[in-house]
């Protein structure tokens, strides 16, 4: 008698896909677990759309935060070396805003200097997307 056992994580099976990109991934899931997508795919056949659907879910509802692409513009301005100062001028710190919240897409906002926590957070994510950007280039 073969028994499975489930991580300690969200009770997927060990070994089970990775963890969920988006909600189109947690249906996928859900479907299978259920035998409600091989009921599909035995009615509607391999191509059921499925897979498409899924992957449509994934990109509106995603789990994490994805980053858009720097534009040429950006990448000339954060290579500038701005992202590697202790301090920064007030037009540094909206033009630093400003493309975060493009980037990572949420709402525009200068955060206030007297705790540097967002501003150190903010600066590494757009160094890390930086030097990957970078990398490919």
């Amino acid at each position: 008698m073969g028994t499975t056992t489930t991580s300690k994580k969200k009770g997927r099976p060990k070994g089970s896909k990775n963890k969920p990109k988006g909600l189109g991934d947690t249906i996928e899931q859900i479907t299978e677990a259920t035998g409600i997508k091989a009921a599909v795919k035995a009615v509607f056949g391999e191509d059921c759309g499925c897979d498409a659907r899924k992957e449509k879910l994934n990109k509106i509802f995603p789990y994490s935060r994805q980053p858009e692409c720097l534009t040429q513009e950006e990448i000339d301005y954060l290579s500038t070396g701005v992202l590697r100062k202790n301090s920064l001028s007030h037009e540094q710190r909206i033009q630093i805003a400003t493309i975060h919240s493009r980037v990572f897409n949420h709402k525009f906002d200068v955060p206030c200097t007297c705790s540097p926590k967002i501003w150190m957070q903010w600066m590494r994510e757009l160094q890390e997307l930086l030097d990957a950007t970078t990398e490919v280039s």
